[in-house]
């Protein structure tokens, strides 16, 4: 009786490890790589951020067989960290990051429609979808946005008698105001030049001069008449004192630093600015207004998209399988249980239709927001030279600064461009 037992608990135990066995062999692992966009992203992710747990452990809960092997990166590190791995041919499953038509065109992602579920698509913004596509296949999904506008310290402009500009003519008024009163103590006007945000810098001045990256047709038309004119009054008010002192090293966030300690009376800033402010303790009674443009043209904002794309896999031993994961990791990010302490807590705008409702229940602000994303100029990012104009009217932006004509610098851009 004794070896009847013995040989049945074998038996079980063999079975058991068998079917341990298959539910490992069955088990997806999808390779995650987020962007870090604020010290809370880590702990969303990975830490306790969410209702004391975190996105993974949830997402893994609730998804029994597909495990996340996640990881958030900087933005300063995170074009590096990616290039390397798919140079290495250990491309993420799931990347979040801004750019994206190098890897299409490289026949590295998969289109959206083999993983992104039907209902999911449908929530998205059209006019999001919209800068994803290539050669009519959408090849992203956007993770969420931002818009910028003008925020001004309404106590300064105030004491100092100005009224907010709208035109460029005005601010170079309400700027030389601002230096007269308070002495040169407080910068009016604030410009980044810097490789963090320095493609920013040219959109406000060129959009805001009847210009832009590309002409009516789409094509790159970087060293037009209306973007040097731009360019060159953004420098003007360099030269006349009217910014900050070091446009080519000072970042938006110490912009954003010198506004909410009062030292900066106007910059261009995205809509999480009060957040930002209220966090480094400031108490601005900021206000917000249009971009100024140039007289008789109407400036724009920029919408800034980052996404969320899937990287083909030749190797996994079950495609469908894998593209459901993935769907379902999408589907669960962006379900507005998840998604809408995500958009709110780091202050950005959403994607999809179904959190807005919830959003501006919690915080009315993000009803304006929403109408000026509605509005803004998008960066040509479809584009397969994308990258090389980001940088390169960065490039431009701070040889001018050092004395470079500006036209020179853009023909140049323009040649390599086009030749």
């Amino acid at each position: 009786m004794k070896k009847l037992i013995a040989l049945v608990l074998a038996a079980v135990m063999v079975c058991s490890l068998g079917t341990m066995a298959f539910a490992a062999e069955d088990e997806i692992t999808l390779d995650v790589i987020i962007a870090q966009y604020g010290p809370n992203t880590n702990d969303w992710f990975l830490g306790t951020g969410m209702d004391g747990t975190n996105f993974k452990d949830k997402f893994e809960a609730e998804n029994p067989g597909i495990k996340l092997n996640l990881e958030v990166v900087s933005w300063n590190d995170l074009y590096t960290v990616v290039d390397t791995r798919i140079t290495n041919n250990n491309a993420p499953d799931i990347l979040n990051i801004d750019v994206f038509a190098n890897y299409a065109n490289d026949g590295l992602l998969l289109p959206v429609s083999e993983y992104c579920p039907d209902e999911l698509f449908a929530d998205f913004f059209p006019s999001f979808i919209e800068q994803s596509i290539i050669d009519d296949t959408v090849w992203a999904v956007p993770d969420l946005a931002s818009a910028r506008a003008m925020f001004y310290n309404a106590d300064i402009l105030e004491e100092v008698g100005v009224d907010v500009p709208t035109t460029w003519a005005e601010l170079e008024d309400v700027s030389q105001a601002i230096i007269d009163y308070y002495d040169g103590e407080i910068y009016p006007w604030g410009i980044d030049m810097t490789t963090d945000e320095g493609q920013a810098a040219f959109a406000y001045y060129t959009w805001g001069n009847g210009g832009g990256f590309v002409d009516e047709n789409g094509e790159w038309a970087v060293n037009s008449a209306e973007n040097v004119e731009g360019i060159n009054f953004a420098l003007s008010l360099i030269e006349n004192g009217y910014t900050n002192p070091n446009p080519a090293t000072e970042t938006r966030y110490d912009l954003q630093d010198m506004f909410a300690a009062g030292k900066m009376a106007m910059l261009i800033a995205p809509n999480q600015l009060p957040t930002y402010v209220a966090d480094k303790g400031g108490e601005i009674n900021m206000q917000t207004a249009g971009i100024p443009a140039n007289e008789g043209k109407t400036g724009s904002s920029v919408g800034v998209m980052d996404r969320i794309m899937a990287f083909r896999d030749d190797s996994a031993p079950d495609q469908d399988a894998r593209n459901e994961a993935i769907g379902k990791f999408l589907t669960f990010f962006y379900d507005p249980e998840n998604y809408v302490g995500w958009v709110s807590m780091e202050g950005f705008l959403p994607a999809v239709n179904s959190a807005v409702e919830a959003l501006v229940a919690s915080d009315p602000s993000f009803a304006a927001w929403l109408d000026v994303l509605a509005t803004c100029q998008f960066y040509p990012a479809a584009k397969a030279e994308w990258d090389q104009v980001k940088q390169g009217v960065i490039n431009a932006e701070q040889s001018a600064l050092t004395g470079t004509d500006i036209q020179d610098a853009l023909d140049a851009l323009q040649a390599e461009l086009v030749g």
